[in-house]
């Protein structure tokens, strides 16, 4: 089933440093009298006030207007009672150091460029990765996210809502199943995607450990991780 849907890229604030520019008049001459053999007075004015500092906005050197994947966005699963969470996009592959890093500030990382995925919305995957357990467990009850539950991601005054369709476990000592869920078609590497889709990935920790499994990696991660898939449905101005 192939799903076609508009995307806005809106620009992100691009940067730059605080300029003052400061304007001051110089004293000008009065006219003498000319009937008055003492030379003409002169009538000192008083400097303008400093022109008002210009200032532009905060410079982000990953962010590019041109681009959708650059661009920040908020994810929420009513059904999972999660609401606003920050996704903050980088480039680099799920759960790397860098992505790692962002989780560990307590929001979701979103990573993007030839090992990642695609922007929100956009034809491809969207990879979406948080904590369970630690950093305040933004993705805590992803597990329980059934199919058909809608994923709302707002990004740029734009609604993307997504439908759960699939579940999927990948493990981090499989590299074809690390394949499969950094593919632009989930769960199909190679496979050239026609409809925007959404991974969601977090710790399977729970489950490996009630299993006897306690391997991890040097950033923490457990072997598996509990992934759920979903397609864009709706794209709608942000409420």
């Amino acid at each position: 089933m192939s799903l076609s849907f508009p995307f806005r890229a809106v620009p992100v604030v691009l940067a730059g440093a605080v300029t003052a520019l400061l304007a001051a008049c110089g004293p000008s001459a009065a006219a003498g009298s000319a009937a008055a053999p003492a030379p003409p007075a002169t009538a000192a004015t008083t400097p303008s006030a400093p022109a008002p500092a210009q200032a532009t906005a905060a410079y982000s050197p990953t962010a590019d207007p041109g681009d959708a994947r650059t661009r920040e966005s908020t994810l929420s699963i009513p059904s999972a009672g999660i609401s606003g969470l920050r996704v903050v996009p980088y480039e680099g592959t799920t759960d790397d150091v860098p992505g790692t890093r962002i989780q560990d500030r307590g929001v979701a990382a979103s990573p993007y460029g030839k090992r990642g995925g695609v922007g929100p919305g956009q034809v491809g995957n969207f990879l979406v990765t948080a904590h369970r357990l630690s950093a305040g467990g933004p993705l805590r009850d992803l597990p329980a996210v059934d199919h058909g539950d809608a994923v709302l991601v707002t990004a740029g005054g734009v609604q993307y809502t997504y439908e759960i369709t699939a579940t999927r476990k990948t493990s981090f000592r499989q590299q074809r199943s690390l394949d499969e869920q950094r593919a632009a078609v989930p769960g199909a590497p190679g496979a050239t995607p026609t409809q925007a889709m959404i991974t969601i990935s977090t710790c399977a920790t729970p489950e490996d450990h009630a299993e006897g499994n306690f391997w991890s990696d040097a950033q923490g991660n457990p072997e598996h991780r509990i992934d759920k898939i979903g397609v864009l449905r709706k794209t709608t101005t942000s409420p």
